[in-house]
């Protein structure tokens, strides 16, 4: 059964269209990448499948249901239970890694005992234990990256969404990272959407890869076609 559908969605920033009649389907539990270079349009699909712009045309269904048609939301980001990871991880600087995790689960007013347990649970998932009092100004960037991770999967998301979140790590962080979040997905179950501009990375990560350029869908496969063809092609990215 599909967990996320976009059905013709279009979007435009004044004269700029970002996307165009974009359909994609993902099932539940699948790990897709859309794959494209800087400015092609897969920044704006995470925005307008986590609800902070709305399409201009075309419909968004969430487990069967509209959450976005024709040029409006039908549910606020926060109703569609989908967790983010930044570029920037956009973590609040001034919480501990504790607070950071907890922000989300008091807002959903989950109590005390089972807050802490479910911190715990995660932080020890994602080897952040021992961390747990300290700021994210004191942390590496990879501690940085398993917070922000953490923090996304400690509320349980229908599905994960992550924008360029190992864009600004050197070469070895980057695919220790991406081998952590595989294990977390392999561990959890948890669908995922996740760009990047970076075509190893996207093999390495993606089941399906979903390369976009100019807004649309120019090519989508699995990881392995996906290697084979880049490989053959001069096509971008």
């Amino acid at each position: 059964m599909n967990i996320i559908e976009f059905q013709s969605v279009s979007k435009a920033y004044g004269r700029q269209t970002a996307v165009r009649e974009f359909s994609l389907d993902v099932e539940h539990g699948e790990r897709i990448v859309l794959l494209g270079p800087s400015g092609c349009g897969k920044t704006t699909v995470l925005r307008l499948l986590a609800g902070f712009v709305a399409p201009d045309s075309g419909r968004i269904l969430i487990d069967g249901v509209a959450v976005a048609a024709e040029g409006r939301n039908l549910k606020e980001p926060e109703e569609r239970n989908l967790g983010m990871v930044f570029q920037d991880l956009a973590l609040w600087p001034h919480l501990t890694v504790r607070g950071n995790l907890e922000f989300g689960l008091k807002a959903r007013h989950v109590p005390v005992r089972e807050r802490k347990h479910k911190v715990l649970e995660m932080l020890e998932l994602v080897q952040m234990t021992p961390w747990l009092n300290a700021k994210p100004a004191t942390l590496s960037g990879g501690q940085q990256q398993r917070v922000a991770l953490a923090r996304a999967l400690v509320l349980q998301p229908r599905a994960l969404l992550m924008d360029e979140p190992l864009s600004s790590l050197d070469f070895e962080l980057n695919v220790r990272l991406r081998q952590e979040i595989l294990r977390l997905q392999d561990r959890l179950g948890f669908t995922l959407l996740y760009v990047t501009h970076d075509r190893e990375e996207a093999f390495d990560i993606g089941v399906r890869v979903v390369a976009i350029s100019h807004g649309r869908i120019a090519w989508a496969g699995s990881a392995k076609d996906a290697r084979d063809y880049f490989a053959n092609s001069s096509t971008t990215p």
